[in-house]
């Protein structure tokens, strides 16, 4: 699950990490008072306004701009609040922004220039174990520095069974060429860090940039945050920070019936029940001239209302051209699936003017085939994975 930045930072705060202090608005009289706030409670005259939406490069969007007053402040926020906010990690017709962050600013002048560094942390699959990731280059676009200048970026691997270590923490800080207050600042900053990423269950955190300020304060300015969905039990309060507005209405509306969905970029809807099988099913397709449109794990309990929720999702994907239902009857009874297809599709009606292919295989599959070409409805069932290809090709 995505958080937007201020519920990011929200959460890296409540493990002790420093961050840019802001207050989040929905509308330009909001975010006069959240400035007024801040000026109240910190040094800041000039504040950040930001976008909030669940994509990176807002600022190349235009969704993070400087205010040098009051007066700016609202005439910024009107602008951002409503618009369609087009980066590089969006589809071209954008997100819309609800809200904004109106932000402290944090690069006044001190005794040194502020510098920006970047860290994340992230599991690294090959080892199986947790990485930081950092470099001197923040602000600047991770990938752009690994082709560019990969030198300049290192890693940490955590052992599990102990996790951060503080050697690892001060040789983070020396690799980022700091020193005096900031190194102390940066080994406290990156062991809070790690607690929090922990802790709160994520998959990753990018801060980009973590900002050494005129004054050696190390701190986030901007905050990525992804949390396990399988963890969000532990987490009541960080499952509430959910912003459907951000996800796919497709995806909400498959998890809001306890289905697994994920969608892609073809033309073949797939039903199954098990990843594994989903996997495969997937495979098949593309040996047959296809693409699968999605990923969608019925589970183990594949009856008439849960099919035709199924069917629903799928084919609000517009590019979907056939569907292949792919079911293995071990808990579940092939004859009880077939079924369920039969009385999903009568209640659908003419919603269905796409070719269904059912491959039923194991407990009763006899009968279940013999179920589906008894229906008199336009629905073909297959035995042999072979038999599905064939007749998946034929349908596009």
């Amino acid at each position: 699950m995505n958080v937007h930045e201020f519920q990011g930072k929200e959460i890296l705060a409540k493990f002790g990490v420093g961050v840019q202090r802001g207050i989040v608005a929905t509308t330009p009289e909001e975010a006069i008072a959240a400035a007024k706030q801040l000026t109240e409670e910190t040094r800041t005259s000039w504040y950040v306004i930001k976008a909030q939406v669940h994509a990176g490069g807002r600022g190349k969007g235009g969704g993070v701009k400087l205010a040098m007053s009051l007066e700016e402040v609202a005439r910024i926020s009107e602008e951002i609040i409503g618009m369609q906010l087009v980066t590089p990690q969006t589809t071209a017709e954008g997100k819309k922004v609800h809200q904004v962050l109106v932000a402290e600013d944090v690069y006044y002048p001190g005794n040194s220039e502020p510098e920006e560094i970047y860290i994340s942390i992230l599991l690294n699959r090959t080892t199986g174990r947790n990485m930081i990731m950092y470099s001197t280059e923040g602000g600047m676009d991770i990938e752009k520095v690994a082709e560019e200048t990969p030198e300049l970026i290192f890693t940490e691997e955590i052992n599990p069974n102990v996790g951060l270590l503080a050697f690892q923490a001060r040789k983070i800080a020396f690799n980022l060429n700091l020193s005096g207050l900031a190194f102390k600042g940066m080994v406290k900053f990156v062991s809070a860090l790690y607690k929090a990423y922990v802790g709160a269950d994520a998959t990753l955190f990018e801060i980009n940039p973590v900002l050494k300020t005129s004054d050696d304060k190390i701190i986030a300015v901007d905050a990525k945050v992804t949390l396990d969905d399988n963890a969000l039990f532990r987490h009541p309060d960080f499952a509430a920070m959910r912003d459907i507005r951000e996800e796919n209405p497709t995806d909400v509306a498959a998890r809001e019936v306890g289905l697994n969905y994920v969608q892609l970029d073809g033309n073949v809807g797939c039903m199954v029940n098990g990843a594994g099988l989903a996997m495969a099913t997937m495979d098949l397709i593309k040996q047959a001239g296809g693409d699968p449109a999605n990923f969608l794990d019925v589970g183990g309990t594949a009856d008439a209302a849960r099919v035709e929720a199924a069917f629903r999702i799928i084919l609000q994907d517009p590019n979907v051209k056939a569907i292949l239902v792919n079911i293995f009857g071990g808990i579940v009874r092939c004859d009880r699936v077939a079924q369920g297809i039969i009385d999903a599709y009568k209640n659908m009606g003419d919603a269905i003017q796409v070719p269904i292919i059912v491959r039923l295989q194991g407990t009763n599959a006899d009968i279940a085939k013999q179920l589906i070409d008894d229906s008199s409805l336009d629905v073909q069932s297959a035995i042999l994975f072979q038999e599905a290809a064939d007749k998946v090709q034929e349908a596009l």
